[in-house]
């Protein structure tokens, strides 16, 4: 420890005297590390200094303090980590394979003010005490939010969700087990006709991923717009603009919502809009977009594929008074034809659970619903007994919708 304090502070000094950006000059930072622990390395034959040890972990660590985020940069370095939060000074966690572990890692209260900084340098977002909780994107995609004392009892909460971009269709899901074959076709087919397709699950249980391996399946002429809080999606499609959020300024002005930047995506000549994750009242300008004839996908979070329905039956009444359940209801019934209901697994693997069609009939007030796909008792995804209302659309693409359900 020693040895690492003062070769962490002799780098510092000569940063400073040559005047050289850590971030920006990754190269020579690496140079003068390697030099400074050379030359540690050297004087310690005379007995002057504490013996150094471990060369590469020191290097590891002075380089992380320097050029990255310092004691988490291990672990957002580390391949098989999808999520790493912080809930005090000794409470250090990640999430590998969507199980959470406690490291080892320890930080100091100053340590933990730094790291906010360092997130926050590069987002052009903010946080303070008028505004307690941030939302932002980090330079390489992965998601940051923080939520600031006294919001928090005592220390800071830091959330950082990896972007690992490693799905890109729906045959890497059938790779990874998380959708059979015969579900996948269908969804491929179903995409490419233009479905509107709202994917449904509980916190991680993976519906960006879904909902990246679908865009993968829109057709590669279309003009494709993606609306989100912040940048998660990553649309394959050659016509693609991506629209996130943004806070309001120091002033309390400045603020685009997501409701605006789906209208404003509707301006934009789209051939499809994806909404990131519906929350509130702009469910209601995707099911107008939806009930124009535009193509939309979107997720939120939901327990079924019924309880996802239900959900977008009651959040477009945030939108105000003047919006009842007497049009929502027969829009969400006439808008949506597919749920793709995820679940997380206890081992922390991601599963599709279930596969429903809304065929657009509603029953005392419900929305009807037809199961395309279940998962059995033995947890694998097997045909339902519904039938696909997109019969007529898949045609039009040259596929048969019986052709792919009876492939199952």
């Amino acid at each position: 420890m020693e040895a690492l304090e003062f070769i962490r502070s002799e780098v510092r000094d000569l940063i400073r005297t040559r005047g050289i950006d850590p971030r920006s000059e990754a190269r020579p930072t690496a140079d003068l590390v390697d030099d400074v622990i050379r030359s540690y390395d050297e004087r310690t034959l005379s007995g002057s200094l504490p013996v150094l040890g471990d060369a590469e972990a020191i290097r590891r660590s002075v380089l992380d303090d320097l050029t990255g985020y310092g004691a988490i940069q291990k672990y957002l370095d580390d391949p098989t980590i999808e999520e790493i939060w912080l809930n005090g000074p000794h409470a250090v966690f990640v999430s590998r394979h969507g199980v959470s572990e406690l490291t080892p890692t320890v930080l100091s209260e100053a340590e933990i003010a730094e790291l906010i900084e360092r997130l926050l340098r590069t987002t052009g977002r903010r946080v303070d005490l008028s505004s307690p909780f941030v939302d932002a994107a980090l330079p390489d995609g992965s998601r940051l939010h923080i939520v600031l004392p006294d919001i928090t009892r005592t220390y800071p909460a830091i959330n950082i969700r990896k972007f690992i971009a490693q799905t890109r269709s729906l045959a890497d899901l059938v790779e990874t087990g998380s959708l059979t074959g015969a579900a996948a076709g269908f969804l491929d087919a179903a995409v490419a006709a233009g479905a509107n397709v709202l994917v449904s699950g509980q916190t991680q249980a993976g519906k960006t991923t879904m909902l990246n391996a679908l865009c993968g399946s829109i057709p590669v002429r279309e003009r494709v717009i993606t609306c989100e809080e912040v940048f998660e999606l990553s649309v394959p499609a050659r016509d693609w603009i991506a629209m996130q959020c943004r806070q309001s300024s120091l002033e309390g002005t400045g603020e685009v919502p997501l409701r605006r930047l789906v209208k404003e995506a509707l301006r934009m000549r789209p051939d499809r809009i994806i909404v990131g994750e519906v929350r509130e009242a702009e469910s209601l300008d995707m099911l107008i977009a939806m009930n124009a004839g535009l193509p939309a996908m979107g997720s939120l979070h939901a327990n079924s594929a019924r309880s996802a329905v239900t959900k977008m039956c009651t959040l477009p009444l945030l939108a105000g008074p003047n919006i009842g359940s007497s049009f929502v209801t027969p829009t969400v019934a006439g808008c949506i034809d597919l749920v793709v209901h995820l679940a997380l697994l206890r081992n922390g693997s991601r599963r599709v659970h279930e596969i429903a069609a809304v065929p657009g009939g509603i029953e005392g007030g419900t929305v009807e619903l037809e199961t395309i796909f279940q998962t059995d008792s033995s947890g694998q995804l097997v045909r339902g007994r519904g039938f696909s209302h997109l019969g007529e659309r898949i045609a039009a693409i040259g596929k048969n919708v019986h052709t792919l359900l009876e492939a199952a």
